[in-house]
């Protein structure tokens, strides 16, 4: 009796051990992949969905002339407005009233901010206009032969006394032949030449 049940305890053991190693296996589900589900490259890289990525990474280059502390080129990231072209510029001047530029105003590529002075002749308006050499609007450039010294005052750099050696320059020599002519005028070395030469024209 012994063996018998010593047997059927056995066979139970051997059944249980069979089952168990029958049971069905749960395969993990994998998701599929497909266009649906890829993700937007631009959002990936911190862009707005839709929004062309020079418009969130690029750089604009931007002439800031007139009565601001540190008047020349500034660079201002994509979607920056007047009022962060003057902070890169210094700032204006005390006194200066700058709210008919319009500080909310988005500025574009290639465009002259004029601060507190009167726009050159063929400017493309009171405030701001188009920086020769961009484009549509090249005739914004300040004439060195026929510029009055306010005129002049509105590139960078130049003040009265500079304005008045342009002029000076030009009545004693019957006018400038080129732009490099600037080079002979008094005050005007290479670093400002080079700030002056795509705003002027002869």
């Amino acid at each position: 009796m012994r063996a018998l049940a010593a047997v059927a305890v056995l066979v139970v053991l051997v059944a249980g051990v069979w089952t168990w190693r029958s049971r069905p296996q749960v395969e993990p589900v994998v998701a599929e992949t497909g266009t649906a589900g890829t993700p937007d490259p631009s959002v990936e890289a911190g862009h707005e969905p839709g929004r062309p990525a020079t418009e969130s990474t690029g750089e604009l280059v931007v002439a800031v002339a007139g009565k601001v502390r540190r008047p020349g080129l500034v660079r201002l990231a994509a979607g920056a407005r007047v009022a962060d072209a003057l902070d890169a510029a210094g700032g204006a001047l005390p006194g200066v009233d700058v709210a008919l530029l319009n500080p909310a105003r988005r500025v574009s590529d290639g465009e002259l901010i004029l601060v507190g002075v009167p726009a050159p002749s063929g400017a493309a308006g009171p405030g701001a206009g188009p920086l020769p050499g961009g484009g549509p609007g090249t005739g914004g450039r300040v004439n060195l032969n026929t510029a009055t010294s306010a005129q002049l005052e509105t590139l960078p750099g130049v003040g009265p006394v500079l304005a008045q050696r342009i002029i000076e320059y030009r009545d004693q020599h019957g006018g400038f032949r080129s732009v490099g002519d600037l080079r002979q005028v008094t005050g005007i070395g290479d670093a400002r030449y080079e700030q002056l030469k795509d705003l002027v024209t002869v």
